[in-house]
C-alpha cells in the first residue's frame, strides 16, 4: 500500500517576523506568519473554494464567539478537505475580536499565497488553517519568541517574576485566559480554546519554562507555542497611566547578544533529533534599527525562503 498523499506533504514551514517596532498596542499588528512550503495542486479549483467556505464561515463566527474551529470541503478527499481556527485574546470585545479576525484573510493570501497550511498571528488573534490530514507540530512546540534587549540586575527578580508567573497557570485553568499583575511584573497568558483545563496549565508551564530559560533576565518576553502563548514585562520603575496588562511592550532598542557577528542578521540552521525523526530547527534572525529578534521554528524535511 502506497503513501497517502497527505504523508507525501513536507511539513517545512517558513516563519517570518513582520513585527512592528513601534509601542502600539494595536490588535491588528502582524507577530508571525507560518506558512507551509506547499501549495494547493487540485486542477479543478476545489480546494481554493473550499479554503473560501472555511474562511467565510470563520469569519462569520467571530463577531459572536472568540473561539471557533470548522471544517470544508469533501471530507473523503485530503485534496480539498481543509480544517481552520481562530482565537481572539480573552479580554476583546466581540466587536474588537470580529475586526481583528476579518483582517487575517486577505493577509494571508497575500503572505502565504496557495499554501495548503497557513498560521497567521496578530497581536489581538489567530487564525490557522490546513489540510486535512497535515501533521501538526506538537502542542508544546516553541513557534515564536521574542526575549526584551534590556536584563534585570540584582536580587531578587527571579523570585518575582516566577512568582507572577505562577498566577498564570492559576488563571487559566478556568477559561483559559489570564492577565494581571504581581509587584510591577505584568503577565498574560492563553490556550487554545479547546484545551481541558490541565493540558492548559501543562502548556502554560513548558511555556514559562522556555520563558525562563530562551530570556533569562529579560525585563520582558512573549513566547508563543502551538496551543498557549505566554507574555510577560516588568516595570521596575512603576507603570505608565496608558500601559494595560494586555499590552506588554517589548523593549527592542539594543539586543547585544544576536548582534555580535557585527549586525549580520542572517538566518542560522542546525540540526537536532525530535521524537523518531531528524528536524530541522532553523534560527532566523531580523535587524532593524540595530535590532536582532529571535525566532525558532521546528521544520521537518525542508525550508522555504520567502519574502
Amino acid at each position: 500500500m502506497g503513501p497517502s498523499p497527505q504523508s507525501l506533504f513536507s511539513l517545512s514551514l517558513t516563519i517570518f517576523s513582520l513585527i512592528s517596532l513601534s509601542s502600539s498596542s494595536d490588535t491588528t499588528d502582524l507577530v508571525f506568519k507560518g506558512c507551509a512550503d506547499q501549495n494547493f495542486q487540485d486542477s479543478n479549483g476545489a480546494s481554493k473554494q473550499s479554503l473560501k467556505a472555511l474562511l467565510d464561515t470563520l469569519t462569520s463566527q467571530s463577531s459572536a464567539v472568540k473561539f471557533y474551529k470548522s471544517s470544508s470541503g469533501d471530507g473523503g478527499s485530503s485534496a480539498s478537505a481543509i480544517d481552520g481556527l481562530f482565537q481572539c485574546r480573552g479580554d476583546l470585545s466581540n466587536s474588537a475580536c470580529e475586526n481583528c479576525v476579518q483582517k487575517i484573510p486577505g493577509m494571508a493570501q497575500k503572505l502565504c499565497g496557495q499554501a495548503i497550511a497557513a498560521r497567521v498571528q496578530l497581536s489581538g488573534c489567530y487564525l490557522r488553517y490546513e489540510v486535512s490530514g497535515f501533521r501538526q507540530v506538537s502542542g508544546t512546540e516553541l513557534l515564536f519568541k521574542v526575549c526584551g534587549s534590556n536584563r534585570v540586575s540584582g536580587t531578587g527578580f527571579g523570585d518575582r517574576l516566577d512568582l507572577a508567573l505562577g498566577e498564570i497557570t492559576k488563571g487559566v485553568v478556568n477559561g483559559g485566559y489570564y492577565a494581571g499583575a504581581y509587584q510591577s511584573v505584568y503577565v498574560l497568558g492563553q490556550c487554545e480554546g479547546d484545551l481541558s483545563g490541565g493540558d492548559c496549565v501543562s502548556c502554560v508551564k513548558s511555556a514559562i519554562d522556555k520563558a525562563k530559560s530562551e530570556c533569562g533576565s529579560s525585563i520582558s518576553a512573549q513566547i508563543y507555542l502551538q496551543e498557549c502563548y505566554i507574555t510577560y514585562t516588568y516595570y521596575p520603575n512603576g507603570v505608565a497611566s496608558n500601559q494595560q496588562p494586555h499590552s506588554p511592550s517589548v523593549d527592542y532598542s539594543r539586543e547585544e547578544e544576536y548582534t555580535k557577528d557585527g549586525g549580520s542578521c542572517a538566518g542560522r540552521a542546525s540540526w537536532r533529533g525530535a521524537g523518531n525523526g531528524l528536524f530541522v530547527v532553523h534560527k532566523i534572525s531580523f535587524q532593524e534599527k540595530a535590532s536582532c529578534l529571535q525566532i525558532w521554528w521546528i521544520v521537518e524535511y525542508g525550508w522555504r525562503d520567502g519574502n
